[in-house]
């Protein structure tokens, strides 16, 4: 169990790149107080955690609504977790660079801790398709709540990470970021393609006593 705990800590952690976040969420919140800050980056982790853990215990009934089999969307989250990775690799992140309108909108909100930070900055597509494929992989009570105690720690992390995010900028600057999204978007590239060959293998596997059956 706790490989399992680390394993899916490492592969939520690098999919929502909460380090990756710290310039925009620094751009939105430049004229708050310290106070409005904390506050919001405890709002956000909130939100994420609420996200996450919705997508996660609803993901069997979000499949079967919509009729899509585990092995179709662990392929097309593949795909979506290797572009986001490639993005992070060249430093072209695509929800953590917003158009000047939206960055406009964001800025007059009261509150940005729902949109944009916790959706769909951290808490996007990869990470959603992550945990609704970890959901309907029949996973018995315990993993169940284990994976659940991940997305708190992931939370908890996301936390820490705005709170300190003045420290992290000073210490690391743009450069340094951008360095640790490149490491984070090869790992990134590295578990879209796992997934996706995972989810092809398994297609194939499916299909293929059909073949041998229709062939004979």
């Amino acid at each position: 169990m706790l490989s399992l705990f680390f394993a899916t800590l490492g592969s939520l952690f690098s999919v929502v790149n909460p380090l990756g976040a710290v310039p925009m969420y620094l751009t939105l919140t430049n004229d708050y107080t310290p106070h409005e800050r904390a506050a919001t980056a405890r709002r956000t982790a909130l939100y994420f955690m609420m996200i996450l853990v919705t997508f996660f215990f609803a993901g069997t009934v979000i499949l079967n609504f919509f009729g899509i089999s585990l092995n179709a969307l662990r392929i097309a989250g593949g795909l979506i977790i290797v572009n986001s990775g490639y993005g992070l690799l060249n430093s072209k992140s695509e929800r953590r660079r917003m158009s000047s309108r939206m960055e406009e909108e964001a800025q007059q909100k009261d509150d940005i801790s729902f949109t944009p930070m916790a959706m769909p900055m951290l808490s996007g597509p990869g990470s959603i398709s992550l945990l609704i494929g970890l959901s309907a992989a029949d996973l018995d009570w315990q993993n169940s709540v284990l994976i659940v105690g991940v997305v708190a720690v992931m939370a908890l992390l996301i936390f820490f990470t705005l709170y300190f995010a003045p420290v992290l900028f000073r210490l690391l600057g743009r450069v340094g970021l951008s360095a640790l999204s490149r490491i984070m978007g090869f790992l990134v590239m590295a578990i879209g393609i796992q997934l996706l060959i995972y989810g092809l293998v398994s297609l194939i596997g499916d299909i293929w006593p059909q073949v041998e059956m229709m062939r004979k």
